[in-house]
């Protein structure tokens, strides 16, 4: 689903979800505005009366008494269309921001594995958290405020037409000035208030990586480098607010000074009139009340511009996640696949970054289904983006990849994802329960399920110690489990997700060799009849594969079976060779080629 990426388009496309809801705010938020305005020319009709009057004062309610109950029903018709008002902010702005949010945070899952990669996640869930709040403050300032000034100028304007039309031709070239001025800096002021929100996001994403990274900071004794690596994001944030509030002051001032004319002016004609008896008192109430009421309520919504201008701000800046267009998505026609073998082909595949960095060219592979294949290769040699593109985190440049016959690339990307289980190296945990972190691979598993996988994965043993065994929360990204245990829960949620293609990316590598061991016991079992790959250094783990694959930039230079490698004595036999204590050392691709001259 596309979003708009305008402000005012945006606020519009989901104001209108609920139309009905905004119009009677906006309607009894001019009624109201009526009330106000209307109630100083009741005022002059009861001041003309009394001035008037020559009857005897004890029945001068007599006189008066069609005015009063008119006032009386006036008011109490406004009293209540205003709590329908608040009955209907109740069920209105709650959501308003559920659907803003809800939306969004759709369109942010469909970002690709690129976008997630560049962006700061502090940096995202501010936007996604400030914008809908900023539209509700801003639709609420428009609803509630904007169009009451307007409705209430109406109003005044055309009594005054109908009562002295001098003053309110005195009164509409004030408004054209005030209004005229407001513009003129409105724009500028919205720029400053763009600025400084993102300057705000950017030391929130500071901040959250600074959080997430605390082990870092205190293993390396950095608590003060980091506040003085804040302090340049907060001097910007705090320099850009002062620009932003200056302008804002400055438009104040402007402003300040017309409503200074209108006030004396008006005064001043209003003293004229009467003295020249062309005012009467009851004139005098009704002109200066309307004026003072005006002019009040236009300088509140000036200050409130301010507000208003700073949330435009805000949400042009949190509309940033949405304005980039997903650079993965299913076509048209994609359909959902199902994996029923397994088998996987490359055909003249071609892939490079978008900094033009080749990694593969013209590859073409066959990996038959069920087949337990061994990916090896330095760091940056390709294995972890030949990986990634199975997984279609990334668009293939040119070829293609099929799984079963099917091109994944017109396949939709959640029916691919379903039917492929992964143990990353380093896996991550949501702050959940563990239980409900296992469970994440196939949510429609029983209890009874997730313990097996758990005791498969030799996890069941270390959770039953734990004070609220399966029901203890795990804290941020599985921070209160050891690396291990973490790998461990890990295991347990592919081993439950049961899919037809598994890949597993060092992921025995946190344990220690006891439980190692167990696990792979275990992993031989889950690897059957599936589509395996094994990412791994520890070139020893790999001598169960039917086929490994040793890549080097971006190339297979050899293929075959552990023994058929060994015996072929080549880059891997030199590899095996180089290895210490069943790991590669650190190095490139180019050690390989300096050994092999």
């Amino acid at each position: 689903m596309k979003l708009p990426t305008t402000t005012f388009e945006f606020i519009l496309y989901f104001v209108r979800v609920q139309w009905v809801k905004f119009s009677l705010l906006a309607f009894i938020s001019m009624v109201w505005a009526v009330n106000e305005t209307i109630f100083p020319y009741f005022l002059k009709r009861i001041v003309d009366v009394l001035q008037n009057y020559e009857g005897d004062r004890q029945h001068v309610f007599f006189a008066l008494k069609g005015i009063l109950i008119l006032l009386v029903l006036f008011w109490l018709f406004t009293e209540i269309l205003q709590r329908v008002q608040g009955v209907l902010q109740i069920y209105t702005f709650p959501r308003f921001r559920s659907n803003i949010r809800d939306a969004v945070f759709k369109y942010i899952q469909f970002h690709s594995h690129e976008f997630f990669s560049s962006h700061f996640a502090g940096n995202i869930s501010k936007k996604i958290a400030d914008l809908p709040t900023s539209c509700q403050i801003v639709v609420e300032i428009v609803c509630l405020q904007f169009i009451i000034a307007i409705t209430g100028a109406s109003v005044v304007l055309i009594t005054l037409l109908m009562t002295k039309a001098l003053f309110a031709i005195i009164l509409m070239t004030w408004l054209i000035i005030h209004i005229g001025l407001t513009i003129i800096f409105l724009k500028r002021c919205n720029y400053l208030w763009v600025k400084h929100s993102d300057s705000l996001s950017v030391l929130t994403g500071r901040i959250v990586d600074v959080l997430t990274n605390m082990a870092n900071v205190r293993l390396f004794s950095h608590t003060n480098y980091e506040s003085k690596y804040l302090k340049q994001f907060q001097h910007d944030e705090v320099a850009k607010a002062k620009s932003a509030m200056w302008m804002m002051e400055l438009v104040h001032v402007g402003l300040g000074l017309n409503g200074l004319f209108l006030i004396f002016g008006m005064v001043f004609v209003l003293l004229y009139g009467w003295i020249n008896h062309w005012v009467t008192l009851g004139d005098f109430t009704q002109i200066g009340m309307q004026t003072f009421w005006l002019l009040s309520w236009v300088w509140f919504v000036s200050y409130q511009t301010t507000v208003f201008v700073r949330e435009l701000g805000s949400i042009t800046n949190a509309l940033s996640i949405v304005e980039k267009g997903h650079d993965l998505t299913d076509k048209a026609d994609a359909y959902p696949i199902k994996i029923t073998q397994g088998e996987i082909r490359f055909e003249d595949m071609t892939f490079y970054y978008n900094n033009n960095r080749r990694v593969f060219k013209n590859l073409n592979l066959t990996i038959p289904a069920g087949q337990k294949v061994g990916l090896v290769g330095f760091s940056g040699s390709g294995k972890s983006t030949f990986v990634n593109l199975i997984l279609r985190f990334y668009d293939v440049k040119s070829g293609r990849i099929l799984i079963d016959g099917h091109d994944i690339a017109r396949v939709t990307q959640e029916s691919l994802r379903s039917q492929i289980s992964m143990i990353p190296q380093d896996p991550s945990l949501f702050n959940r329960t563990l239980i409900e972190n296992i469970r994440y691979g196939r949510l429609d598993a029983s209890d009874e399920e997730v313990i097996e996988a758990s005791k498969l994965a030799h996890c069941h043993e270390f959770i039953e110690k734990m004070e609220n065994g399966y029901q203890s929360m795990v804290g941020d990204r599985g921070m209160k489990l050891s690396g291990g245990q973490r790998q461990r829960i890990a295991i347990a949620r592919a081993i439950l997700k049961n899919a037809p293609i598994l890949i597993l990316d060092e992921a025995t590598s946190a344990l220690d060799s006891a439980t190692e061991k167990l696990i792979q016991q275990s992993l031989q079992e889950v690897m059957k009849n599936k589509t395996t790959f094994v990412v791994a250094h520890r070139l020893s783990t790999l001598s169960e594969m039917d086929r490994i694959i040793v890549f080097n930039k971006g190339e297979i230079i050899e293929q075959g079976s552990h023994a058929e490698l060994l015996q072929a004595n080549g880059h891997f036999a030199m590899l095996w060779n180089m290895q210490t204590d069943g790991f590669l050392p650190r190095g490139t691709s180019k050690t390989i080629d300096n050994k092999s001259n």
